[in-house]
C-alpha cells in the first residue's frame, strides 16, 4: 500500500478545466443564471433626477381636460350650417355665420318639442400676438365679445362679455392670468357679484395640482374645488372634485399620433346622477373623425373633411333612442 500511495503522490496533477466563456453556463448547471435575463454591457444607466426647480409650467385650470373634450364634447349642430372668413388683412378678418336648424322647447312632457329657426351671426377679429379681439353679433340682438391682451410677459387680461336686450341676461366676465415657471393664477371678476380665484402647481414633471374658490354674492353661495392632472407621451388623467358635490373623472389615451380614445365619468351626489361616456378621436389625411357614447343611451359623431384649402364639409349627428330625440346636420367653412 506504501507503493500504491507513493505512486499516487508522484503521479502528474490533473490538468485544470478550461476557462468558461462569457455568458456560458456554469459547470453546476443553469440554476438562477439561466433563469433570470443577463444585463448586457453598459446597460447599468443610473435614473434620472428630477429637478424641482425646473419643472414645466401646466396647463391653465379651466383646461385641465381638454383632450377629453376635444373626442367627447365636439360642436354638434342641426339643421344647415354655414361658415365663411374673409381676411382682409394680416391681422383683421370677418366672419359670416347661417344656421337654419330646430330650437327645443322645454315642456312639461317626456316628448321632445322642436320649433324651427334661423339665425345670422356677423362676426370681426382682430388678432395680434400681444392683443386678441374677437366680436359677434346676432339677429336676435345678442352681441359676444371676447378680449384677450398681454399686460406684460406673464400678465394677461381676459374679457368676456354677452349683451342682450332681455333684461337681467347680459354677462360679463374679467380674468387676470399669471403665468410663473412652473405654476398658473388666475382672479375673476364677474357682474352678479361673483368673485373667483384658481392656482395650479405643477408637482413633478407629470403631474400638476390645483384648487379653485368663488363667491357668488347675489345668491350667496360660494364652493371650492381641487383638480389634479397627471400626463405623459402616450395618456392623460384628470380628477376634479368640488364642494358643489361634482367628482369628474377623465382619461385620454393616445393610441398612435392620429388615433385617441377617451372616456369621463361624472358624480352629481346633489341629484344622485351618474353619466359616462367613451370616446375617439381619428385623424385621417383629409378629415377629423370624431364620435361618443354615454350611458344614457346617446350616440353623436361628428366629421370635419377637407375638400380643398380653407374650405371643409361638416357632418354632425346625435342620437337619443330613449328620448326619442334625432339630430342630423350638414355645413361648410369657406376661409382662412
Amino acid at each position: 500500500m506504501g507503493s500504491a500511495a507513493s505512486a499516487a503522490s508522484d503521479a502528474a496533477p490533473p490538468p485544470p478545466s478550461p476557462a468558461q466563456p462569457h455568458g456560458a453556463l456554469p459547470p453546476y448547471g443553469a440554476g438562477l443564471a439561466g433563469i433570470l435575463p443577463q444585463k448586457p454591457d453598459g446597460d447599468d444607466k443610473k435614473e434620472e433626477k428630477v429637478d424641482y426647480l425646473n419643472l414645466p409650467c401646466p396647463v391653465p385650470y379651466e383646461e385641465i381636460q381638454r383632450e377629453a373634450l376635444m373626442s367627447l364634447k365636439p360642436e354638434l349642430f342641426e339643421g344647415l350650417r354655414f361658415d365663411f372668413t374673409k381676411m382682409l388683412t394680416q391681422k383683421f378678418a370677418l366672419s359670416h355665420s347661417v344656421l337654419m336648424g330646430s330650437l327645443e322647447v322645454p315642456s312639461q312632457s317626456a316628448d321632445v318639442i322642436k320649433v324651427p329657426t334661423s339665425q345670422y351671426e356677423f362676426g370681426a377679429n382682430f388678432l395680434d400676438p400681444k392683443l386678441m379681439l374677437i366680436g359677434r353679433l346676432m339677429t336676435d340682438g345678442r352681441l359676444n365679445a371676447r378680449v384677450k391682451c398681454d399686460l406684460t410677459e406673464n400678465l394677461a387680461l381676459k374679457i368676456n362679455a354677452q349683451l342682450t336686450s332681455e333684461p337681467h341676461y347680459s354677462q360679463g366676465m374679467f380674468n387676470f392670468d399669471y403665468k410663473g415657471t412652473d405654476y398658473r393664477a388666475q382672479f375673476q371678476i364677474g357682474n352678479n357679484a361673483f368673485y373667483g380665484a384658481n392656482y395650479i402647481q405643477s408637482v413633478t414633471p407629470n403631474l400638476s395640482m390645483g384648487t379653485e374658490i368663488f363667491w357668488l354674492g347675489q345668491q350667496r353661495k360660494s364652493g371650492i374645488g381641487f383638480n389634479s392632472r397627471y400626463n405623459t407621451d402616450k395618456m392623460v388623467g384628470t380628477l376634479q372634485v368640488a364642494s358643489t358635490g361634482i367628482v369628474a373623472l377623465s382619461y385620454v389615451q393616445k393610441v398612435s399620433e392620429k388615433v385617441s380614445l377617451a372616456t369621463d365619468f361624472m358624480y352629481n351626489h346633489m341629484s344622485r346622477d351618474v353619466t359616462s361616456s367613451v370616446g375617439y378621436d381619428y385623424i385621417l389625411r383629409q378629415c377629423r373623425l370624431r364620435g361618443k357614447v354615454d350611458s344614457n343611451g346617446v350616440v353623436a359623431a361628428y366629421l370635419e373633411e377637407r375638400l380643398n384649402m380653407g374650405v371643409n364639409f361638416l357632418l354632425s349627428a346625435e342620437i337619443d333612442h330613449p328620448k326619442k330625440n334625432y339630430k342630423f346636420g350638414f355645413g361648410m367653412t369657406v376661409g382662412e
